[in-house]
């Protein structure tokens, strides 16, 4: 099946999804990164040779596909709404996508939150144009650092459904291409560090009773 990630700034395809995306792509799946804003810009202690970490981090992680946009970081919402929209139907209809995995739509990241909102229509591409694979599952992933920090009790939070069993050598190499990203990784407690990120996998996995795991909120899916 062909995977599409879409999200909105390098390095959270892997905070989010990259275990599963090196499971995915281990068991014979394509996959595909699809990033909305590349630049640093307003992002403390982020290094300026973001997309060429990113090109490190996909290598480790076995990703040949990767689709960038240039959408002001952190500004997102300044942009309109259709232009997100058509650049992830590009990429859908580019990659032949079957499957998306994004941001979850109470992340207290605005981009995230707009990405979000960017990818569920374009996940109905294939209901509106001809020749376009229908979609067989969507999901929203967590980002530690944003979608913890969910702090309007109003809206329908992150909710785990999904799980991806990833082992002890898919928790490494998520920190292994973690790594690959300077200035992203913090020292704990910070969530984007690699204490917090092993005991999230650790706790994923109790709750999934398997050894170690990515969650996941299936709202979509069609067997």
């Amino acid at each position: 099946m062909n995977y599409l990630v879409v999200v909105a700034h390098p390095d959270d395809e892997v905070l989010g999804a990259g275990a599963t995306i090196h499971r995915l792509i281990k068991e014979g799946h394509s996959v595909a990164v699809c990033t909305m804003a590349n630049h640093a810009a307003a992002r403390a202690n982020i290094s300026a040779t973001l997309s060429d970490d990113q090109n490190r981090a996909m290598g480790k992680l076995g990703v040949c596909e990767c689709y960038a946009a240039d959408f002001p970081n952190i500004r997102m919402n300044t942009v309109p709404h259709l232009e997100l929209v058509q650049f992830i139907e590009k990429c859908i209809e580019d990659f032949s996508a079957e499957a998306i995995i994004t941001h979850h739509p109470s992340d207290t990241n605005n981009d995230h939150v707009m990405t979000s909102y960017a990818a569920q229509a374009a996940s109905r591409l294939f209901q509106r144009k001809e020749g376009i694979p229908a979609l067989k599952l969507l999901l929203y992933m967590e980002v530690l650092s944003s979608t913890e920090w969910s702090l309007d009790s109003s809206a329908n939070r992150f909710t785990p459904n999904y799980f991806i069993e990833i082992g002890t050598e898919g928790l490494a190499v998520k920190l292994e291409a973690l790594a690959s990203y300077k200035g992203v990784m913090r020292d704990y407690p910070h969530p984007r560090s690699k204490d917090a990120i092993s005991a999230l996998a650790t706790y994923r996995g109790c709750q999934a009773g398997c050894n170690y795991a990515e969650a996941f909120e299936c709202v979509f899916g069609r067997v």
